[in-house]
Order: C-alpha cells, then structure tokens, then sequence
C-alpha cells in the first residue's frame, strides 16, 4: 500500500455537505460541527439554530446473527463528546499577545471534563463555569489521551463583551451526513462508515459522550472530479431519532437502530471472513439518490490481508458502474460505510476516495468492523 496515502475525514454541514479535503486521500464522509457559544468561529461549516438534545443510549447491543443486512441507506449523525474538546486559541482582546489557556499548558484535542468542581459536559457549561469566576483563578481538569490531568488558569475580562474568558475555542458536538454498512435483523445493533469520526481542527478522534442517527435521504449529488472529491446533498429530520450511537472507533461508528422501518424487509446476507475475500468483481449498495439504495458495479484492485497499521483501508475499489459514474463520478462524499458485496456475502464498507481519481478509494474489511463491534464495552 502507498503509506503517502494519509486518510482526513471531512466535515461538512446540513443541507449541502462541505469540508476541507486532503491533497491525497479524504474519507468518504462529510458532517459539519454543530454550534455552540464556544465554537471556532473560523470554521465555516458552523450551525447554531438546532436543537441537538441527547438522546440515551441504553444498554449496549451487539451483532448477534450470523447472517447479516447490507443497508447502504444515508444517515444523519449526530455525536456529542464526553466534555468539551480544545479546537483552537486566540488572545482575549486586543491588548493580549497569547491565550490564558494556551500559556496555562492546555494543547489542542485535551478534553475538559471539569472547572474547579464544576462538570463539564456542553460548551454553554463550560463557558458558564469561566464566566462565574469573575475572574479567579480557575482549576481545569481535563483528558489528554487516556491520561487524567489538571492545570490553574486566570481568566481575563474581555472589555469589548464585558465577560471572562480564557481564550480557547471548544467543541462539544459534531454532526452531519454517512452511511450505514450493516444492520442486525435480529437486535437493530449496526456499524457505519467504516472509520471513525475525528475533530476537523484537532484530528483527535471524538469521544463520544453520547449520540444518535437522524432519518435522510438525498437530495442530489455533485459529481467528483480530479482534484476535488464530490458529496451528496442530504435532507435531515431533525424532530426525531432513529437510533443511538455507543461508540466512535478507528473502524467506524456502532449502536442501535431503534426504527426497525429503516431495514424491515431488506435482505440478510452471510459475511465473509478476509481469506474469502479475491481481486475482482464485486458491488457496493449506495444511497446517492431520494430514499432509494441500489447496487453499483465496483472491481476490487488490492486487498491488503497483512497490513495492520491500515485498519479501514484493507482493499482498493474502483467504481465500474457506469450510471454511478454518471451520477457521482464514482466514490463521493457522504458514501463512507457503503457496503462491498462480493459472490452474494457482505465482505466492507467503502471508507475513503482517492482526491487524484475520485473512481478509486478504500475499503475496510467486514471481519474488521464486527471484531470491534463485538467487543464493545
């Protein structure tokens, strides 16, 4: 495998999904990072006019049967972190050469969990507990990776707004649009995208503090070209859920399907280990297109059974289809977690598009996504 290939999901936002791209390689999915009084306000994705509401997830599921549905249907996401993440700094005001935060030892990607004995779990929270210090010094409490640490930091009052601040931008929540790989007839348990879903700013995996799947379908589609990959336009219901999200891993995103309607009727298949898995013909099932799935011709280039430090880029696809290539122009935006059938057995989930040649992209292996899916905690 080409290791120049480096994998960058991308953000976009609802209605049209946009995101920055990769000179090389960019995933196949795009969402957007929903607004908070704290959001970067550089990112020009943001959106501040929703209702993001939490949804419990419940106990944990897992796939159960041995037979299982290739959905391929989009899906709207919604993930909120376990705290507020750190996505940038900036000084308080004018007369500020640097961020309170910054100096104080706070890196980008550490999450803020707590202020002083405060918990941390929005932004609205977060910006609450530095606005009533009045000024004191503040102990913050936050993750950097799986390690636990604290910091004091001295808010400064911003003479334009009249309010304390610390001078780091944070994120508590992401969202936007991808796709659905399977689905458990049995139990509603699911895994999508086929990678996990990082930070635009910090690239840091999100911690999923909670989560859920909203209902779409596609509005349209912008054809992908040389140089700059193409996207699918959804359409949301935001006044309801139709499942719930446990987990955000290197191999995809899982939970529960709670509106069986998404896959009641659709058809089981057999999954097939990699040693299964040859160079060649196969399919994927896309949602590029209303509320309709369909079938679309692919040729698997190279399958990578050895390549370890590649977890969801296993093989290499190219689109032969010709009405996909008339539609799209091959792997788009918003098609990460699009099953890969081969010889009638689900065998991945398309994960990424090559930015130089939109008709070729990754796919991770099946065996991957459910090895994780079955170990979650």
């Amino acid at each position: 495998m080409d290791k120049n290939h480096k994998p960058n999901p991308i953000w976009g936002r609802i209605g049209k999904c946009a995101g920055a791209l990769s000179l090389v390689l960019a995933a196949a999915l795009t969402l957007f990072p929903l607004g908070g009084e704290d959001a970067l306000a550089a990112v020009s994705a943001q959106i501040d006019s929703i209702n993001v509401s939490k949804t419990d997830s419940g106990e944990i599921v897992r796939p159960e049967s041995t037979r299982l549905i290739p959905l391929g249907h989009t899906t709207g996401i919604k993930l909120f972190s376990q705290g507020a993440m750190v996505v940038g700094f900036a000084p308080v005001d004018a007369s500020s050469q640097s961020s309170p935060a910054e100096k104080a030892g706070l890196r980008l990607g550490d999450l803020i969990i707590k202020v002083n004995d405060t918990p941390v779990d929005s932004n609205e929270s977060m910006a609450q507990a530095v606005e009533g210090s009045q000024g004191a010094q503040l102990t913050i409490h936050f993750k950097r990776g799986e390690e636990e640490k604290t910091l004091q930091v001295k808010p400064v009052k911003d003479e334009a707004s009249g309010t304390y601040r610390i001078g780091a931008f944070v994120r508590d929540s992401l969202a936007g649009i991808g796709t659905i790989t399977f689905v458990d007839p049995e139990n509603g348990a699911f895994g999508a995208l086929g990678h996990g879903v990082a930070d635009q700013d910090t690239g840091e995996l999100m911690p999923i503090g909670g989560g859920s799947l909203m209902p779409s379908q596609v509005a349209g589609a912008e054809k992908g070209e040389v140089g700059s990959p193409g996207e699918l336009v959804g359409e949301y219901d935001l006044t309801r859920d139709q499942g719930v999200l446990y987990q955000n891993t290197d191999s995809g995103i899982y939970g529960k399907i709670t509106d069986s309607s998404l896959y009641e009727g659709r058809q089981a298949l057999e999954t097939a280990p990699k040693s299964q898995i040859k160079e060649g013909k196969a399919q994927i099932i896309a949602n590029v297109d209303g509320d309709d799935t369909a079938y679309y011709d692919v040729e698997i280039l190279k399958v990578y059974p050895d390549d370890d430090d590649e977890s969801n880029r296993n093989m290499m696809i190219k689109v032969t289809d010709k009405e996909l290539l008339e539609k799209t122009g091959g792997i788009v935006q918003g098609m990460s977690g699009s099953p890969i059938v081969q010889n009638g057995k689900l065998i991945g989930a398309v994960t990424h598009v090559l930015v130089n040649d939109p008709t070729r992209g990754y796919g991770i292996f099946i065996e991957n996504m459910l090895d994780t899916a079955y170990s979650l905690q």
